[in-house]
């Protein structure tokens, strides 16, 4: 064989050997990508052929509401994925679009929706003798809709954008979680590229972020709710809610002055105040120096044990880390100064509202934290029941008694906030927070927060909001209470 044949068979060697590796890689390595890559046709018509799993939740008289289920259609895609209250549950359910994916818990939990999931595999067996059409298993919510009805219509009917969560802090049941302004996903499952790419234009170019799921996805300055994570650590280096702390009018802070709201004195003294009063009308000075005595190792230490700096939290979307420090330093507050503005939730205390929800869960369950979770049940085609709710201890992010005298705070605080809602014979533990934001804080509308559970002596129901207000003058007790007031009369109401 004379050279140039050489070197045209040894090419051609080449190109097979790259042709057999290239498919290998193909089929072996990248399998699953290309499996589950949301523009593979192939395993979209496959889906699509499926009856797709619902979701549900349970009213309180025990009967099962649809959220999210499919009706039949005549086109190659042989169902449509309908939304009930699309709007009221889109930070839950998410979407199911043929061109766009799937988000929320469409997304989490896909494999058991479309029916892959190995937990239906003597189903799918059983439907590939029988010779019945596949279908996928649903899920069964921990939300409760009495109060995810209350928390979206307060939201909405007053235009605010900001979001509601709600805990059973006992079993870290999610009983709402509303995000506003929200979408619906009901075009985005359409039939119709156009209306499909109509919707999600609108959705993502809009200022407001419909689509941004403030309640896991977004942090926020959480302002004087903070203070019960610098009382926390306080109660659990030794101090109780009778001892004495500063009343002064003002900290030098830098080069500038750290006051209080009222920019006078707290309860009016010169000197001190117990650590109760100083909560009950939420004194800046006071919990500043207090943070900056704990120093950053107590205060990190105690924030940790709410959950705050956690990278892994699903329920079961992904959920945003919280964090006391910097980007990059989640966990690490840099300097004396920097205590002093962390002890009042501001700087770079940054928190989700299901963080903040779980941090008064656990006060609310005796400092004990549990793993909120929005999926109650997986069930199969014929809504039988496959796996049930596990309760999740996180551990004792305090003692029974430091989380007893910070619930006895929490009430005082209660019994000075604004708002509606307030019922006879219904004792909640609250904290207001109003949260700075913007380089030019005197002249940004704050954030205003509300955090709540009650009853106070039986807690069933925990509960965090936070309106992006729009007023300079907002404050936690007169936008957010009544949200969160609202929300827990609706679980009371509801027994459960």
């Amino acid at each position: 064989m004379n050279t140039p044949l050489r070197r045209v068979g040894l090419a051609m060697l080449g190109m097979i050997i790259l042709l057999l590796a290239n498919a290998t890689y193909i089929q072996i390595i990248k399998a699953d990508d290309y499996r589950t890559d949301s523009r593979n046709l192939r395993v979209l018509l496959e889906e699509y052929s499926r009856e797709r799993g619902k979701i549900l939740t349970r009213a309180a008289d025990g009967q099962m509401q649809v959220i999210a289920t499919v009706t039949p259609t005549n086109d190659r895609l042989r169902y449509l994925r309908v939304y009930k209250d699309g709007p009221m549950y889109a930070p839950v359910t998410g979407f199911y679009s043929q061109r766009y994916g799937a988000g929320g818990l469409e997304n989490a939990e896909d494999e058991i929706l479309n029916g892959s999931d190995d937990r239906l595999f003597v189903r799918r067996l059983s439907d590939l003798i029988t010779g019945r059409d596949p279908r996928g298993g649903s899920i069964e919510l921990t939300v409760n809709p009495a109060a995810q009805a209350a928390a979206y219509r307060a939201m909405e009917e007053k235009g605010f954008a900001g979001s509601v969560v709600a805990l059973n802090p006992k079993t870290g049941e999610i009983l709402a979680m509303v995000s506003t302004p929200s979408y619906d996903p009901n075009p985005l499952s359409a039939h119709t590229p156009d209306a499909q790419e109509q919707a999600w234009k609108a959705y993502n170019q809009d200022k407001r972020k419909p689509m941004l799921n403030r309640a896991i996805s977004e942090t926020y300055a959480p302002g004087s709710t903070f203070k019960l994570v610098v009382a926390a650590a306080a109660l659990e280096d030794g101090k109780t809610k009778d001892d004495q702390v500063t009343a002064t009018d003002k900290i030098a802070v830098g080069g500038s002055s750290l006051r209080n709201y009222n920019r006078g004195f707290c309860a009016g003294s010169q000197t001190t105040v117990t650590m109760e009063t100083a909560m009950a009308l939420s004194c800046n000075t006071a919990f500043a120096q207090l943070a900056h005595d704990l120093g950053g190792a107590k205060l990190r230490e105690q924030a940790e044990k709410f959950g705050i700096g956690e990278e892994d939290l699903t329920v079961p979307m992904p959920v945003t880390q919280s964090c006391i420090g910097p980007r990059g330093e989640c966990m690490t507050i840099n300097d004396k100064n920097a205590l002093y503005q962390s002890g009042i939730g501001q700087l770079n205390v940054r928190l989700t509202p299901l963080q903040n929800a779980q941090i008064v869960a656990a006060i609310a369950n005796g400092g004990e934290r549990m793993k909120p979770q929005l999926v109650k049940s997986v069930l199969a085609p014929e809504l039988s029941q496959i796996s049930n709710f596990d309760e999740d201890s996180l551990g004792d992010a305090m003692s029974r008694d430091t989380a007893n005298q910070l619930r006895d705070m929490m009430i005082q605080s209660e019994a000075k906030t604004q708002g509606d809602g307030k019922r006879d014979g219904v004792v909640i533990a609250s904290k207001t927070g109003t949260a700075e934001t913007g380089v030019d804080s005197d002249n940004a509308p704050p954030f205003a927060w509300y955090v709540a559970f009650a009853p106070a002596d039986n807690p069933v129901v925990a509960v965090a909001v936070v309106v992006e207000s729009r007023d300079v003058a907002a404050t936690g007790g007169k936008l957010s209470a009544s949200v969160g007031r609202a929300t827990i009369n609706a679980v009371l109401d509801g027994g459960r």
